[in-house]
């Protein structure tokens, strides 16, 4: 009997290898498919782009010629945007987390607010792009602005920062909190000496995920009437007016009208003229590019920390 109940087990353990074994070359299939997808999409978009690079490309402003036109206005569109929903976004989401998460007390209130920004999270973009629209365009009489682009970008990320950082809190061992308020410390000061120094590795990443998700954005942008061609920069502080004969002061340019990376490509891929969509592939390389970038900086300065962490 036992040699047969030993040979019953083995059977039922072969059975569930041979299970494990499918499951694992399923899973490897899957995962295979999804990246060689992605790596033949990046080539051939490299591929294609590539040779359109040059220094008149990231210097020019858009044109009806498809040789001469160039990055620049979208450009530095995208970097002042995501500069406006960087200063909007970062500080409201992290304080945000850390009231919820330190201070606020557990209720039907704060299980209300919690419910709602995980479902603000996996809302539709344009949906922020009609928010907007209504408020910051129409109500607030922000215009379809730098401005307006950067709190309708902060408002789309907010639930990713806030989650992001609300776990790298949760994520600190309760005698950190318990050593420091035994040393005699406030409240405040264990969080800002203390949670929030070790949480920065992942409050990094949370940001970093919503900048990334952010700046590859059209639907929203489009909606608050974002120009999809646009052939002068925002006035720099101090620039002279031609017309107006005035210095630009220091924040004009959060009043001009802007385009940004994803509405160029956007743009050029709707035309029929197959140069034009050289030119937006050499743009969408140049956006993957800046994505990669944030996510590299994000990936070193979150090892550097966590090098300096000891619990």
């Amino acid at each position: 009997m036992n040699a047969e109940k030993t040979l019953a087990i083995r059977a039922i353990i072969r059975k569930a290898r041979r299970y494990d074994l499918l499951v694992a070359l399923l899973g490897m299939l899957a995962l295979s498919i999804g990246i060689f997808t992605l790596a033949a999409l990046f080539i051939d978009m490299a591929l294609t782009g590539i040779p359109r690079l040059n220094a008149e490309f990231f210097t020019n402003f858009p044109s009806r010629r498809p040789a001469e036109a160039g990055i620049l206005s979208s450009w530095v569109g995208s970097v002042l945007v995501m500069s406006v929903t960087a200063l909007v976004a970062v500080p409201l989401g992290i304080a945000g987390a850390i009231y919820l998460e330190e201070y606020a007390r557990k209720n039907w209130v704060t299980d209300v607010i919690e419910i709602n920004i995980t479902n603000l999270a996996g809302v539709p973009s344009i949906i922020y792009g009609l928010l907007a629209l209504g408020l910051f365009v129409y109500t607030f009489k922000l215009g379809q602005s730098i401005l307006t682009a950067g709190l309708t970008l902060a408002l789309l990320i907010l639930p990713i920062v806030i989650t992001a950082t609300r776990e790298a809190l949760r994520s600190i061992p309760q005698h950190i909190r318990e050593a420091a308020y035994a040393c005699g410390a406030s409240q405040w000061q264990v969080v800002q000496h203390h949670l929030v120094k070790y949480a920065t590795p992942g409050i990094l990443t949370g940001v970093i995920i919503g900048m990334s998700r952010a700046i590859g954005e059209t639907a929203p942008i489009i909606t608050i009437g974002a120009l999809t061609f646009i052939a002068f920069l925002p006035p720099a502080p101090g620039q002279m007016n031609i017309e107006t004969g005035q210095a630009a002061g220091l924040f004009d340019w959060l009043w001009s009208p802007f385009t940004v990376m994803p509405i160029q490509i956007f743009n050029w891929t709707s035309r029929p003229d197959p140069r034009f969509h050289e030119n937006a592939a050499a743009a969408a390389f140049v956006l993957v590019l800046m994505t990669l970038s944030m996510n590299a900086i994000a990936i070193w300065l979150r090892y550097r920390l966590r090098k300096n962490i000891k619990w």
